[in-house]
């Protein structure tokens, strides 16, 4: 596409890929190097003067190595007088720290986005994040698309007609598992959760029938898979036949594949917004699908000027 430059930090390159070549476009050279104490040094081998830019990287783990090594491909690309910087970040790390929930604590994703700004981004492109209200934390244009399309479209072909329930792990999800459960024409249940520290949630009660159904847990992210797998035995102990789990960001920290392994659940369908590591990919129970084309046609039509909202409305 003329004058647009597609680039690659190191955390998602076959994502990267996928949507260079549903964009028909290479992605431009660039050294990405460490030296012996760890600083990252990047230079970008081609020229990249009056481009639009676009930098595909998701800060996922190990967060801060990602994170940084984005900030100074950003620092490259305004210093290479790029037109306009567009940054893609599937996977928006830190999205969980958006308030103050305890006094002298920091808001790190208004941090996060005052360094992507002063690095020379402006706009940002996301998926799912876990926050909306991050959006008001930068002062140009960002786009929050959404993944249902591609898990829609799997859990359709997968499970409809199968007497689904659309159950919600907690409360802040229940607009995510209303939606799905109103495409799908099928009930919603919802859990009600204590979270008594972070990466710790206890189940309390199920809102909802799931009696003899197939359950379907949707989420926007699987950490540590503590809270999915309690939710997903609390299902079952309601008279569940078998339960499944869908989510867009699979982070699957610590103990998260193995929790998975041992749990009732019977598959977990991700996208590729993060990397599925080697341990993820050997568990049969997960599966990825990729959100490619999505992100492909969001930054065409982010290029050509179209709407983007259009893609979901």
């Amino acid at each position: 596409m003329e004058y647009m430059r597609f680039l690659s930090g190191r955390s998602n390159q076959d994502l990267a890929k996928k949507v260079a070549a549903y964009l028909g476009v290479h992605i431009t050279e660039m050294d990405i190097k460490r030296f012996s104490d760890g600083e990252v040094f990047i230079e970008i081998k081609e020229s990249i003067r009056g481009n639009d830019v676009y930098v595909l990287q998701s800060t996922c783990p190990p967060v801060n190595e990602n994170l940084m090594e984005l900030l100074i491909i950003l620092d490259a690309c305004k210093r290479a007088s790029a037109r306009s910087i567009n940054v893609i970040i599937p996977y928006f790390g830190y999205a969980r720290q958006d308030r103050k929930v305890t006094p002298r604590t920091p808001i790190t994703s208004r941090l996060v986005a005052d360094m992507l700004q002063v690095a020379g981004a402006t706009r940002v492109l996301s998926v799912d994040l876990h926050s909306g209200q991050i959006q008001g934390f930068f002062n140009m244009p960002f786009d929050n698309i959404y993944a249902a399309p591609v898990l829609l479209n799997k859990i359709e072909k997968s499970y409809k007609g199968d007497n689904l329930v659309i159950v919600s792990p907690d409360a802040g999800g229940v607009d995510r598992a209303r939606w799905f459960a109103n495409k799908l024409g099928c009930p919603l249940a919802i859990v009600d959760k204590r979270r008594y520290a972070p990466n710790q949630a206890q189940v309390m009660n199920l809102i909802g029938d799931v009696k003899d159904s197939v359950a379907l847990i949707l989420d926007d992210m699987i950490d540590t898979a503590g809270t999915l797998c309690n939710t997903a035995l609390a299902v079952m102990n309601n008279g569940a036949k078998k339960v499944i789990a869908a989510a867009t960001h699979g982070v699957l920290s610590g103990p998260a594949v193995s929790r998975i392994h041992e749990s009732v659940l019977e598959e977990v369908l991700l996208t590729d917004t993060i990397p599925l590591s080697e341990q993820g990919v050997k568990q049969g129970k997960i599966k990825v699908l990729s959100i490619s084309s999505l992100l492909g046609e969001a930054v065409k039509r982010i290029h050509s000027r179209e709407s983007v909202s259009s893609l979901f409305i």
